[in-house]
């Protein structure tokens, strides 16, 4: 199965972090299953990064450098991505999150989150 990890996911995953659920180690720990993380995820945490914020701990260029180095797939983002964003029903205000769905939606991929959220929208998302 191919799964793209929400930002905060990808975030307790490289702090190992306890705030990272059991059914989400098993699906991240399955050697059968894809794993990717979003370029949109590396801008969310870069601009946190940059402002300092304290759940933020690691240099998004690092973080993408382990990502890689892990054997995560990048997906970019295209044009047919940010345009069904418009597409999306208004359930959710964040940017970052609705980019993440409409790039699950467009690629066939579950998104594996743990924002309540974000697992209402009628899209392969998971919730962990």
């Amino acid at each position: 199965m191919r799964l793209l990890l929400d930002t905060h996911v990808l975030v307790w995953m490289t702090s190992e972090s306890r705030r990272l659920s059991a059914d989400a180690r098993n699906l991240l720990g399955d050697p059968d299953n894809e794993l990717l993380y979003s370029v949109v995820s590396l801008w969310e945490l870069a601009i946190k990064y940059g402002l300092r914020r304290t759940e933020i701990l690691l240099d998004p260029r690092a973080m993408r450098r382990e990502l890689l180095d892990s054997g995560f797939v990048e997906l970019d983002v295209t044009g047919e991505h940010v345009v069904a964003i418009g597409r999306l029903p208004p359930l959710h205000r964040d940017p970052f999150d609705r980019l993440l769905i409409a790039q699950s939606i467009i690629e066939g991929i579950t998104l594996i989150t743990a924002d309540p959220i974000v697992a209402r929208y009628p899209a392969p998302v998971r919730r962990v």
